[in-house]
């Protein structure tokens, strides 16, 4: 997929919202050097082409509920596209799943889950197995503590020449 053309206002905005979640039509115009109405038109058109997916806050999960985050890797015993379809689509049906990758290499898919235990986690497991997801094996790796999780940087990233 091309990647939609943008100036330097537009990555300013994009910035900004990465950095501080929404906005206020005049915080943002503040924040990218904008008068109110062009910064507002030029945000609107960014989100309609789908560029801004949705505003989150960033959770100190562990200091609202006890929580066990698993990595999981996942391979598959067939690679047909059905077999890959079956399996994305039960995982985008499970909550505790809150990241799914696919991968090239040995494992088919990198997954976090997080849930209130770790009997509760094996029991996600024990109901996908039973799910009849093509699964060959899957691994687990228990996170001890979390080093860092952040978004990248996108003005950084769009500094960078493609090799």
């Amino acid at each position: 997929m091309k990647p939609t053309a943008l100036d330097a206002a537009d990555i300013r905005i994009l910035c900004a919202l990465q950095q501080n979640g929404q906005l206020s039509k005049s915080k943002l115009a503040e924040l990218v050097g904008l008068s109110s109405t062009p910064c507002w038109a030029r945000f609107a058109r960014l989100k309609k082409a789908g560029l801004i997916r949705g505003y989150r806050a960033d959770l100190a999960l562990g200091k609202i509920v006890d929580v066990s985050k698993v990595v999981v890797t996942v391979s598959l015993k067939s690679h047909r596209k059905t077999d890959f379809d079956r399996f994305e689509a039960h995982i985008r049906s499970l909550n505790a799943v809150t990241d799914c990758v696919a991968t090239g290499g040995g494992m088919d898919y990198v997954m976090t889950v997080v849930t209130t235990s770790l009997s509760a986690f094996q029991t996600l497991m024990e109901d996908m197995l039973s799910a009849e997801l093509g699964i060959d094996r899957y691994m687990t790796y228990f996170v001890t503590r979390e080093v860092k999780s952040v978004q990248p940087d996108l003005a950084q990233l769009l500094a960078q020449p493609a090799k």
